[in-house]
């Protein structure tokens, strides 16, 4: 599991729990914008996992290599290490590693959080009970998706108490139907200020051999700076370390052969050539979130350990940006990305 999640760094069955974030449409959320396109379909609802022109969901094979790549990988033990799932079974059936994430009633009741760093989060309220799955370890993090509204909501070190009593670390609520981005400089469920749903891999998307969008990982080091579409950082005073949002790519000519890397396992590595990983939180290097899911196995989560952090490199995603509190992006073969990308 991941080693934290940096936030003292602020200055101021499947088990799948997924929530809409309270309509963001509101003029008291700075940056929310109107609706988009619909991108990937979350399991289980009809929303859609941020709009199909969405960062996470744009595919990155075209980027140049970022000039701090070699420093970054270096940072991050990149030579040495190899990728590690931080999902999977644990030796329990019933509490598989992951992220676990719930699809709530739209008639659940919704109760006030008493947060750390109120002061950046989203006040809510929240759909969060003493049924809500909670990550296990330090970061305890839960995620619900309302799939009336299509909102998400995120916590971060979630603790249910009755009687209006839950507390959290800090909070983030988001329309997956709207491309808008946190306030810049604010914190979220996530060190980087992004989203985690649209991020983990996720059981059902392996299965069906597509997984259209980004990986969320961790690294050990990061720099006291973030680069879009992350909001916040949470790093130290060392230059070669990556930024928060910071977004690598596999080497397209890597391969592993099916006899020790099954369909699930090729369709984790080809989303890596396409669409990359994005540096969300401190944590183990080159550790990538999934689900908690029962269905996981050993095998396919295990194959993927083989897979080198030498075959990545930093790409330049930043041509990619229509607007900075907005994460949408120029796509691939539209006149806006030739422009800015080339």
């Amino acid at each position: 599991m991941g080693k934290g999640h940096g936030r003292l760094a602020l200055a101021t069955s499947a088990t799948v729990v997924v929530m809409t974030a309270v309509s963001l449409l509101s003029a008291s959320w700075p940056g929310v914008a109107g609706a988009q396109g619909q991108g990937t379909i979350l399991p289980g609802t009809e929303c859609p996992a941020f709009p199909a022109d969405n960062v996470w969901n744009t595919p990155i094979t075209g980027l140049p290599v970022n000039s701090d790549s070699a420093k970054w990988l270096a940072s991050m033990d990149s030579s040495t290490t190899y990728l590690h799932p931080d999902y999977g079974p644990s030796g329990n059936p019933k509490k598989p590693y992951g992220i676990p994430w719930q699809i709530v009633s739209p008639s659940q009741k919704l109760v006030k959080i008493h947060f750390t760093y109120a002061g950046q989060s989203n006040p809510g309220p929240y759909p969060f009970s003493a049924t809500t799955p909670i990550e296990s370890g330090s970061d305890r993090h839960a995620i619900m998706v309302n799939p009336s509204t299509c909102t998400l909501y995120e916590l971060y070190d979630a603790h249910y108490h009755p009687d209006g009593k839950s507390t959290a670390g800090s909070g983030a609520i988001w329309s997956l139907e709207s491309n808008a981005l946190r306030p810049a400089g604010w914190t979220s469920a996530d060190a980087a200020g992004l989203p985690i749903l649209p991020g983990l891999v996720n059981y059902d998307e392996v299965s069906s051999g597509a997984m259209d969008h980004a990986i969320r990982f961790t690294a050990e080091c990061t720099k006291e700076a973030y680069v879009w579409p992350a909001r916040h950082q949470a790093g130290e005073d060392n230059p070669d370390c990556p930024p928060m949002g910071a977004r690598f790519r596999l080497s397209a000519g890597f391969s592993l052969p099916s006899s020790e890397c099954s369909t699930m396992c090729q369709t984790v590595i080809t989303t890596m050539k396409t669409y990359g990983l994005i540096l969300a939180d401190n944590g183990s290097n080159w550790f990538f979130q999934g689900t908690a899911d029962t269905r996981w196995t050993y095998a396919e989560v295990d194959q993927l350990k083989q897979i080198p952090a030498s075959q990545f490199v930093a790409v330049n995603e930043s041509c990619l940006k229509v607007s900075s509190n907005s994460g949408e992006a120029y796509q691939p073969g539209t006149s806006g990305y030739t422009a800015s990308c080339g």
